[in-house]
């Protein structure tokens, strides 16, 4: 089921998916997120909405990459991810976007649920 929500403290809709996902995700505020993901921005000398910063990020929380398959019909979206995944959490990279999945429910700015899942970490 698709959850609208924002954690953007000025109500920001674009271009901070994935400081808002990991915000989620993490029950961490916006800021915290934001921090935690420029020092690694830093660390790995890129910027922090950057694909692999982010991903070592979450991989420094404890989290793991799981792939999944590319090749339709075997691909599955946003909404039939939540579906199958009725408990825990997850971040899914959706292509250019990225979505939190928390015990069945997706929870974002605007209802990605037909969004081709590329990856995800739980």
């Amino acid at each position: 089921m698709y959850v609208f929500l924002n954690p953007n403290p000025k109500n920001k809709m674009v271009g901070d998916c994935v400081i808002r996902a990991i915000s989620i995700l993490l029950s961490q505020d916006w800021i915290t997120t934001y921090i935690g993901l420029a020092i690694q921005g830093y660390i790995d000398a890129d910027l922090p909405s950057a694909d692999s910063v982010w991903n070592n990020y979450l991989m420094h929380k404890g989290f793991k990459r799981h792939n999944v398959s590319a090749q339709c019909p075997d691909c599955i979206n946003v909404r039939e991810f939540a579906e199958q995944n009725p408990e825990g959490r997850y971040l899914l990279f959706v292509g250019g976007h990225v979505v939190t999945v928390i015990d069945g429910s997706y929870y974002d700015t605007w209802d990605s649920g037909d969004k081709t899942v590329f990856y995800y970490f739980s």
